[in-house]
């Protein structure tokens, strides 16, 4: 059992050493930056939708 579970961390190991392709620091920049610009957008949708949908309650509903 114990020998299986160091085989298991020596596999993983040599995988993420020498198998893995890992992002340049300007792919990872860019990456960062499409999901802060998407993650605004919806932000912003998210906003409007729920600001419409007050104004439409509020017609529908007065106080």
């Amino acid at each position: 059992m114990l020998k299986r579970f160091y085989n298991y961390c020596k596999e993983s190991y040599e995988e993420l050493v020498h198998k893995t392709t890992w992002p340049t620091r300007s792919e990872l920049f860019n990456s960062a930056v499409v999901v802060l610009v998407a993650s605004l957008l919806i932000a912003v949708i998210v906003f409007v939708m729920d600001f419409t949908f007050q104004h439409v309650m509020e017609l529908v509903y007065p106080n």
